[in-house]
Order: C-alpha cells, then structure tokens, then sequence
C-alpha cells in the first residue's frame, strides 16, 4: 500500500518563499534590478508627498503653526531631495534597466553585476538620509545646500554630513550605472541596428548615461570640498578663511543643470515612444529628436550660471549665460514640433498612456516657457526668490518627468507584470492628476509675481487666498495617486492577461511575452532597417 502526501493549503513552503526573496535580494537580471528601482522609488514618492503636504498644511495660513520654521526647512530639504535624487531619477533608471536591453535586442545589461551594486547603493543612500532623523538635526539648507547655510555654525549636527554622504553614494550609483548604459547601447545592439535606427528611448538614454559619467563627479568634488569645511578646519566656501560660497554655486549647478536633462532626457524618450503608437503613424523627424537630444546635452553644460545671476558674477558671463539658455529652447522647440506633426492626421487613440503623454507635451511647454522668461536677467532678478521659480521648477519636474513617468507605467505595465491595468482607473487618475497638478502649481505663477519669499514658513496675509488654493491643490493630487495604486494592486491579483502586444507596438520589447522570460530572447533578433 502506498500513501501519497495531501497537497498543501497552506502555499509554498517557507524555505521556498526565503529562496524566492533571496533571488530578489542577488538578483543581476535587469529586469528584476529595474523592478526594484521602480518599487524603491515609488515608496519614496510616497514618503516625498507626504512631506510636501506637511509643507502646504503648514501653508495653508500666514500664521499656521503645524511645523516650526526648524522643522519646516528640514522638511523642505528632505522633500527636494528625495524628489529629485530619491525618486525621479531612479524611476528613469528602472525603466531604463528593464527595457534598455529589451528595446536593442540585448540579453541583459553590460555589466550585470555592476548593474546590481548600482541598485544597492540607492536604497542606502535613502536610509543614510532619513536617518538624520534618528540622530540629529537634519539637514536643513534646502536640496542646493548653499554655503553658509551648510557650515558647522548654521547646521551643527550629523544630519548635513549625512545628507552629503548619501548624495555621495548616488553619485556613485549613477556614474556607474552611466557607464554600463554606454557599453551596453554602444556594443550590445542587435546586428542591423544602427545608432540611427535605434529607438528614441534608448537614444536619449545614451545622452542621459554620458551627463551622469561627465557632470556627477563635479557633484561629488563639491561634496567633499564641502564635508572638509565642516569637519576638518579647510576653508573652500568660508569667506572668514580666504574661501568663496559663490564657488560652491559654480560647482553645484555645473552638475545640476545637467541633472535637470538627466531627469528629463529619458522623459522624452519615453514620449517618443508612445505618441506613435497611439497616433497609428511613425514619429516625425526621427533624426531630429535624436539628434536634438544631443544638443540639450551638450548646452546643458554652458548653462549654469543662470542660477546665479544675482551673485554679482561678471555682466558677460551673465549675457553669454542669457543667451545660450534661451538657445537651449531651439532644441526643444524641434521636439515639441515632432511630436505634434506625429500627433497630426493619426489614427489617435486615448488610452491612458497616451493622456498621460499628450499631456506631458502640453505642461512642460508652460514649464518651459516660465524658463524663457526666468533666463532673462532683469526678469529672474526681480523673480528668483519667489514662487515664481517654485512653479517652474513644479512644472518641469512634476508636469514632465512624473508625468513622463507615469506613461511609461501605463504603456509598460502588461509587458512588466503580464497584465492589464484597469482603463477607467487609470482615467479617473489621470483627469484627477492633471487638474490637481494645475491647481497647485499654477497659482504659484501668481504668488511669484506679487513676491511672495519661497523656503519661508510663513507669509504676509495677502498671499492667503492663492495659498488655500494651492495647499487644496496639493492634497487632491495627493490622493489621486491612491488610485494608482488601488489599480495596481487590483491588476496584480485579478487583472486581465496581458497579450505580447496589447497596444500594437513596433519595437523589440513587444516581440516576446508577457513578462519577458529570462534572457529576453530565445535568439539573437536580427533588425532589418
């Protein structure tokens, strides 16, 4: 007699679910690493948010005491930089990762390995700055981090140190991953594709990869330039010891205005992407945007003293700066045309991702207009510590990269998780997002204008009224992204299958299944173009 064992109800076994994390944990799939960058960054899109309402709660009222004006510049800080470093740039990179290889026929990533310490070191990095918490004041000289702000005298306490720490180890992270983005676009295409058939994501990519390989070790000299003011006696930005705090801002906008491309490049490569799809037509002037893409890097370079043009640098530079700023407009004036010549005479379909990118056309034009008049000397001198400048940085960051950002994850969720979102879902947050987002941000046009001081924890009353519509503003976007996530947690237990293609897509990623397996493709593809 032989006695069979009754299945389990109980689910795998834990030995089986602790095997299953591990091969999370020591994952060098890109696939599994890009998964990881976008769940680590959405979380801390959370935690992000969750400041900024904390900020315009306290905002709310000229003379509201949710948070102390200590507590509201520590908030302030961690919420710029978690946005910025924490969240928009390695959401890009989890997109990148995953689909990077997918879209020029590769098996994985260069550098597998190298792929994976660039992961570990971000979620590090995010424990290293919150745990300024625990130990200390945080920092709290707003994410620029200007000098004196910065000295031991007006920050004491670990909490700065800990924040240079951390962007230290996502300087590291990027200019790592940077470099396996370059080997891999540069020698792992599929045979027949050539750089100027290649897709328009990957193209900016590429000029993504090189601005982080170039400008972030400007990032990481100036950290430590200014780790050894605060700690061991040298006087790099101490105007008492023969220093210059106006060096510190050459420094840091040489590396973050080629950030703000780092965080918006790969945002118009994933618009590219989608508006021909749902246009049912080919993108118009292909060489045009990729090349364009190009020329934004480099005038991103020759940029940077736009953000100083009331520290008394020398009238020339501050001319030459004016000009070059205002050119880098012809480059994206070239997109702009390119995707509304795609979107002309299209077959246009509305489905979420293509609200989303059809959006992102439409607000970062208003952020990129807000940036022509902010290049203009007497214009940003009379504006640059106002609001002005919060609604324009509001309006590329949040109205480009997010919304770039959450196309991708509309248009590339089934190939990622093997099933379909829920279409009314994504439209109810979609027309929820883009008319909250504008309730927030725009007035804050208004505000700058009639001057309202920015990185203050309170206000004269006549600026109450814009500032009621804002803070309401900003708790309605808050919670339209609870329905992001109800859809996705609704999708994952009991959403429809997703097809190979379900969008009708024409690159390589919608060739295989849904996810895709292991290596990506059981052969080599070969592109005829």
């Amino acid at each position: 007699m032989s006695i069979s064992a009754r299945p389990s109800a109980q689910g795998p076994a834990p030995a089986s679910r602790w095997a299953g994390v591990w091969g999370w944990l020591t994952t060098t799939d890109h696939k599994k690493i890009g998964l990881m960058y976008l769940w680590t960054s959405l979380i801390l899109f959370f935690v992000a948010g969750f400041e900024a309402l904390a900020l315009r709660l306290q905002l709310f009222g000229p003379r509201m005491s949710v948070l102390t004006p200590d507590t509201y510049n520590h908030t302030l800080t961690l919420h710029g930089t978690s946005m910025i470093f924490l969240v928009v740039i390695p959401a890009l990179t989890g997109f990148g990762n995953y689909f990077v290889p997918l879209l020029i026929g590769a098996k994985d990533m260069a550098f597998p390995r190298l792929n994976a310490i660039s992961y570990w070191l971000y979620p590090l990095a995010g424990l290293l700055l919150y745990s300024s918490l625990f130990v200390g004041p945080p920092a709290q000289a707003g994410w620029t981090g200007y000098p004196p702000l910065t000295d031991s005298t007006y920050s004491p306490g670990f909490g700065t140190d800990l924040w240079i720490l951390s962007l230290h180890l996502l300087g590291i992270s990027s200019i790592l991953g940077g470099l396996n983005f370059i080997v891999t676009i540069l020698n792992l295409r599929a045979p027949g594709m050539r750089l100027n058939v290649m897709p328009l994501f990957v193209w900016t990519w590429l000029v993504t990869a090189w601005l982080q390989v170039i400008a972030t070790p400007l990032l990481a000299g100036v950290l430590t330039m200014l780790l050894f003011d605060r700690n061991f006696g040298t006087s790099f930005f101490k105007a008492t010891g023969g220093g210059d705090p106006v060096l510190w801002q050459h420094l840091f906008w040489s590396y973050s205005h080629p950030a703000v491309y780092i965080m918006i490049l790969s945002g118009f490569g994933i618009v590219s992407e989608v508006l021909p799809v749902f246009s049912r037509k080919p993108i118009f002037g292909y060489l045009a945007i990729a090349y364009s893409s190009v020329a934004i890097g480099v005038l991103g370079f020759v940029v940077w003293a736009h953000h100083m043009f009331q520290t008394g640098i020398d009238v020339r530079l501050r001319i030459a700066i004016m000009v070059t700023t205002m050119l880098i407009a012809i480059p994206t004036g070239v997109k702009i045309f390119s995707w509304l010549a795609t979107l002309w005479g299209g077959d246009l379909q509305f489905h979420t991702p293509m609200l989303f990118a059809t959006s992102f056309v439409a607000f970062f034009v208003i952020g990129g207009l807000s940036g022509i008049f902010l290049a203009s000397i007497p214009v940003d001198i009379a504006v640059t510590q106002t609001y002005f400048v919060v609604a324009h940085i509001h309006y590329v960051l949040f109205a480009g990269s997010m919304i770039a950002l959450f196309a991708a994850f509309y248009y590339w969720f089934p190939k990622m998780s093997g099933r379909m979102l829920s279409e009314p879902l994504g439209k109810w947050h979609f027309w929820l997002t883009i008319t909250a987002m504008n309730v927030a941000f725009f007035p804050m046009h208004f505000l700058g204008v009639m001057g309202m001081p920015r990185r203050i924890a309170t206000y004269a009353p006549v600026f109450t009224d814009w500032n009621r519509v804002v803070s309401v503003g900003a708790f309605v976007l808050g919670a339209a992204q609870l329905l992001l996530i109800i859809n996705v947690v609704q999708s994952l237990r009991r959403g429809p299958p997703a097809p190979e293609d379900p969008w009708g897509g024409h690159t390589l990623e919608w060739t295989v299944s849904s996810p895709p397996p292991a290596e990506n493709f059981p052969e080599v593809p070969r592109i005829a173009a």
